[in-house]
């Protein structure tokens, strides 16, 4: 049953209430069937001196050579192939990358994307072998530890203090440069934290992750979500700013930006599902450790990006790329009000978003007893999951379609044909519809609950 009514926020996603993870299950198999035809091909064919897939082009994963952020989701996949199948090849692949693939991740001074690199390999493979599918090992478990403390503490090391005194992690722009994507790849302190680790400084000065952890979520929701408080002439509740800009003599923050996105003052849509999918994760971490006060925090951020994002996507889950794209006039006014159409001749949907977004409010559904958030999460996923969105020919290597990159740039594929970019896939887009996919998957089966930490 489809409902159009929501307390808490403006409704285009059409929830249907009826759906459960039971319901979908036979969707989730058919994705990890095809899922694995798709690792085992880019497996097959990726030469490691190409760097990481990034994109495809025409059906074929491509790299994009800038901060090969995205290898983590390639061998990722991989692990969650095998905790969804058991297929111990999968889990060889994952294994196997830790070692000679993933490794120069773990100390990359130059990124703030530890979380999406080292969390998606050492971390899935450490839960793993902490729910006893993988054979008990210690030096294994001993391993994953260490290249995790590691990672945590090299990405807090890339810290700019602010005029107040509390401080960010700087994107790989520069020290003036926070990013709303960081927010999704702070589990890489938080699992430093949690395994007793702390980054050394001058004169052995002990610097606390979690307190890092904390300033940066609470420096990004002040800097990068907006509450409809009149911060600016644009201040819309749940709307985020890709960038935040700082004047870095003084620590004074001075203007939105954004790299990705159509501008400042609308809303990149990968961005916003960054931020749901990141302050819902960290809520359920919060939570967990008795941080009601810092909990409280992230819940409201991760309300007011999740009900933005509802209110903005169209009726079936999938959103444009930007919700201020300048040709979004030039389609039909009740657009939002239709499932989305990824032929359009005039802006890309991006199902990645969709992907990242649905995992996002799964989670906050779940902590937050919310059945209509989890309700919209199942509803993207069943959209997600078949068909224009779910790649389904051989001869294509990516799993999830219609995923988008950096449109301003100019990166996307546009097929002969086409006016905008459409029928591609992207390493971040798969693999968290995998990981949207696996926690379906462990809920109908009564399996444990899918967490980065424990």
């Amino acid at each position: 049953m489809a409902v159009c009514i929501c307390v808490g926020f403006d409704l285009m996603l059409k929830i249907d209430s009826s759906l459960t993870p039971a319901s979908l299950l036979p969707a989730v198999e058919r994705v990890f069937a095809l899922s694995a035809q798709k690792i085992l091909a880019l497996e097959k064919s990726w030469r490691p001196k190409d760097g990481a897939p990034v994109f495809t082009v025409r059906g074929k994963y491509v790299s994009r050579g800038w901060t090969e952020w995205t290898q983590g989701f390639q061998f990722g996949s991989a692990i969650l192939q095998f905790d969804a199948t058991c297929a111990a090849e999968f889990l060889k692949i994952g294994r196997a990358a830790s070692v000679n693939r993933i490794a120069s991740h773990i100390s990359h001074v130059g990124v703030h994307d530890h979380g999406f690199n080292n969390v998606s390999v050492y971390g899935n493979l450490r839960r793993l072998l902490r729910e006893g599918r993988i054979p008990a090992n210690d030096w294994e478990l001993a391993f994953y530890e260490m290249a995790l403390k590691a990672s945590g503490a090299v990405q807090a090391a890339r810290w700019t203090t602010l005029a107040d005194g509390t401080g960010f992690i700087n994107s790989f722009n520069g020290p003036h440069s926070l990013f709303i994507d960081t927010i999704r790849s702070c589990r890489s302190l938080a699992l430093a934290h949690q395994l007793g680790h702390v980054l050394m400084g001058e004169q052995d000065r002990r610097i606390d992750l979690f307190q890092r952890l904390r300033e940066h979520t609470e420096n990004t929701i002040r800097h990068n979500v907006y509450f409809g408080r009149g911060r600016d002439v644009y201040d819309v509740r749940g709307r985020v700013a890709h960038e935040a800009i700082f004047n870095t003599a003084s620590g004074v923050f001075r203007c939105p930006n954004s790299q990705q996105g159509y501008s400042p003052f609308s809303v990149w849509t990968r961005g916003l599902a960054w931020a749901i999918c990141g302050f819902a994760e960290l809520l359920e971490f919060a939570r967990d450790a008795g941080n009601t006060k810092f909990a409280s925090t992230l819940a409201d951020a991760a309300k007011a990006t999740a009900d933005f994002y509802i209110g903005n996507c169209c009726a079936d889950g999938i959103p444009m790329w930007d919700t201020g794209a300048p040709n979004l006039k030039r389609l039909p006014d009740d657009y939002l009000e239709r499932p989305a159409n990824p032929f359009n001749d005039f802006e890309p949907v991006d199902s990645s978003a969709a992907a990242i977004a649905a995992q996002g409010l799964l989670r906050l559904g779940n902590r937050l007893k919310s059945a209509p958030y989890r309700h919209a999460a199942l509803t993207i996923a069943r959209t997600l999951f078949a068909e224009p969105y779910l790649s389904t020919r051989a001869a294509h290597q990516g799993l999830i379609l219609h995923s988008v990159y950096h449109r301003p740039n100019g990166w996307d594929h546009i097929p002969p044909g086409r006016k905008v970019p459409c029928g591609e896939s992207s390493m971040w887009g798969d693999y968290h519809a995998r990981e949207l996919a696996l926690m379906i998957l462990r809920e109908a089966k009564g399996l444990p609950y899918y967490k980065f930490y424990e």
